[in-house]
């Protein structure tokens, strides 16, 4: 079956030194490129994370500190990566928790804006958990027939990507309309049905500090739209000001922004607050 793209499809994973977004690491990155006339490329590299690879991250992926001593950092290799990914859409497994926060921090850490909110985010495996609820060996072996150990080597970036990309084409056609009898189980193929099937939340930033919800008038009414649809805006989802939309509160208590910018959060949830700000700031 062929990927029914309109642009490029990059299916990528990474291995990272630890989950904190703020002070963990890249260590592995690797990717297919899939582009509408079919044709593939391939990336694989070696990412020095300038920090220690803690043991347990070595024993999962067989990566040590010696390994990538010689590599370039991600900020060396961040241009690169910002051309080659520019104008395409993302499909990982669990990407859309992890792998895509993360690789959003390292661009920003090296003074990269790359807008994912102009992408179409594909998960398999949120189309799987909604669809099979099992991890990726599992996957690999209900969609594709045979054991993920007897074609891979475990916990490389590398090879979780091939996994992930045979997985993903599985799901694809085994959910075609010709082959499920029940319509609940169809899924087109299709980069904006399945970005808005891999959805699990409402999260504006991936941190979820800020989230979509419906806005209210003066009398905690929903406010509709001229389709008679729920208008939905940006509100905070932690702290003093939970619920609150936040261009309301950026206008009444404009230290809040200050305050963050300033804070522990992930660059990404202040390039997302950043950006409100400015939005808001042009409207007045």
């Amino acid at each position: 079956m062929k990927l029914n793209i309109q642009k490029p499809l990059v299916i990528f994973d990474l291995e990272t030194t630890g989950l904190d977004m703020v002070n963990d690491r890249v260590i592995q990155l690797s990717y297919i490129k899939v582009y509408p006339d079919g044709k593939e490329t391939r990336g694989d590299m070696l990412i020095n994370p300038e920090k220690h690879i803690p043991e347990m991250v070595e024993q999962l992926t067989g990566i040590k500190d010696a390994d990538v001593a010689d590599k370039p950092t991600f900020k060396q290799v961040a241009a690169k990566l910002n051309e080659e990914f520019s104008g395409c859409d993302f499909a990982g497994f669990n990407s859309n928790f992890f792998d895509i926060p993360m690789l959003a921090e390292e661009f920003l850490r090296a003074g990269i804006d790359f807008d994912f909110s102009k992408c179409r985010l594909i998960d398999a495996c949120t189309i799987f958990k909604k669809m099979e609820r099992r991890n990726l060996a599992a996957a690999y072996k209900f969609y594709c027939g045979r054991k993920m150990e007897d074609d891979f080597e475990a916990h490389r970036a590398d090879q979780d990507t091939e996994a992930t990309y045979k997985v993903l084409m599985g799901q694809l056609d085994m959910y075609r309309p010709e082959n499920q009898e029940d319509p609940e189980r169809c899924l087109a193929n299709d980069m904006d049905v399945l970005a808005e099937f891999s959805k699990q939340n409402d999260n504006v930033d991936f941190a979820g500090r800020i989230v979509w919800a419906d806005k209210k008038d003066a009398k905690g009414q929903t406010v509709l739209d001229a389709n008679g649809n729920p208008v939905r805006v940006e509100v905070f989802n932690f702290g003093k000001h939970k619920g609150e939309e936040v261009a309301a509160v950026l206008r009444y208590d404009s230290g809040y922004f200050s305050w963050m910018l300033g804070g522990d959060f992930t660059n990404n949830t202040k390039q997302v607050l950043t950006r409100i700000r400015l939005r808001e700031s042009k409207m007045i």
